[in-house]
């Protein structure tokens, strides 16, 4: 295939629209269902090349959930733990322990659920069975994937009543080294970002604690990579194996930082027994699940709680989960580690990172207030490498 024609470009009144190969070569990608958009295809481009990408860098597979052109999350396939599963909402999917490559996708739409509504997917390896079943209740716009096993491909077309996009790529394809774009008739022109991001970023360690596990190094890779392709500027937290906070496209790093740590405290407290006790309402789905949970925890608790409201959202009446509850249980948690796309201007990123579990840290460096910044790692027992690598994206 030369060239797919679009239904329009970003929005409905730009027309024409289409993709092709500037060379005239065959696209790199095969539509097998549906009829993906502008957007669909630049989430799913940008989406493969992540889980690519940490696939390469970790041996391990890989899946990734995509939203507005970054992603909600990023994860490996390591086992969930019964709170994780059940905080995924994937505790009664059967042969899911089986299936690395499904871990990673449960682990990946289950981190920021809000976000990932309307994802497009991206998965490292074949999907298999197990993946697409989990794909199969969740909404979601679209899939890239190397490959497809015959049972799961029937699955997923059943999707959308039968228009869930599905596209195949070529796992080969290597692009040109130079890359283009337009921006109100002006071309832009620069080398692609094939940066090998790996362990070895981590070894110019510039705190006093320099230990740094292996586990650890994993999930700052992860970050890292998961940074390369959400849209600057960015900060990612990660814990075991998978991204648990992004905080994309805001101006100001204090923001990102905080934007991430807020998204990563809820990964931590939709694991909590009394988020995992609660008890629905009978008729109540999984995307107001969502919503009933994020306002459980949050400052407007009363929204679901209230009398006369509760009783539409659960068959019991949770107990308030306190502010001071809270606060406790995330001070408890601590070796989450961080990766930012530019260096720190200001130690107050680090003190925020701090107060959501942070120990590792992993930026470029390159601040005049380094010395401060470090200052503040070493305060709080941090293991903190300098990358030297920048990873603006747009």
């Amino acid at each position: 295939m030369k060239e797919f024609s679009l239904k329009y470009g970003c929005n409905p009144n730009q027309k024409p629209a289409r993709i092709f190969m500037e060379d005239g070569a065959d696209l790199p990608l095969d539509i097998l269902n549906g009829r993906p958009g502008y957007i669909n295809f630049l989430d799913a481009l940008n989406s493969w090349q992540l889980v690519k990408e940490i696939k390469e860098s970790t041996g391990m597979v890989a899946a990734t959930s995509f939203k507005h052109v970054s992603p909600t999350s990023a994860a490996v396939g390591k086992p969930l733990s019964a709170a994780l599963k059940k905080s995924c909402f994937v505790d009664d999917i059967e042969g899911l322990d089986d299936s690395p490559l499904a871990c990673a996708y449960a682990r990946a739409r289950g981190t920021d659920r809000m976000s990932s509504f309307g994802d497009w997917i991206a998965l490292s390896d074949e999907c298999d069975e197990v993946t697409a079943r989990i794909i199969a209740r969740e909404v979601s716009d679209g899939i890239i994937a190397p490959a497809y096993s015959s049972k799961a491909l029937e699955i997923l077309k059943t999707k959308r009543k039968g228009a869930y996009n599905i596209v195949r790529i070529d796992p080969g394809f290597v692009p040109a080294e130079i890359e283009h774009k337009q921006v109100f008739g002006v071309t832009f022109e620069q080398g692609r970002n094939n940066y090998k991001i790996d362990c070895s970023l981590l070894q110019n360690i510039v705190t006093k604690n320099k230990t740094l596990p292996e586990e650890k190094a994993q999930d700052l890779v992860i970050a890292l990579i998961t940074l390369k392709y959400t849209q600057s500027n960015s900060v990612c937290f990660a814990a075991d194996g998978q991204a648990i906070g992004v905080g994309a496209g805001q101006q100001s790093r204090i923001h990102c930082t905080r934007l991430a740590a807020q998204k990563a405290d809820l990964w931590h407290l939709r694991q909590h027994e009394k988020v995992l006790s609660l008890q629905f309402a009978e008729g109540v789905g999984r995307p107001e699940k969502n919503n009933i949970i994020d306002l459980y925890l949050s400052d407007e608790a009363e929204e679901v709680l209230g009398d006369g409201v509760w009783q539409k959202n659960f068959a019991v009446r949770p107990e308030p989960f306190t502010r001071e509850e809270k606060a406790e249980y995330l001070a408890s948690i601590r070796g989450v580690s961080l990766g930012s796309d530019a260096f720190f201007p200001f130690s107050d990123n680090i003190e925020r990172a701090f107060r959501s579990g942070v120990s590792y840290v992993a930026q470029p460096g390159g601040s005049v207030r380094d010395d401060l910044v470090i200052k503040a790692a070493d305060s709080h027992d941090m293991v903190m490498a300098f990358t030297g690598m920048r990873l603006f994206h747009h």
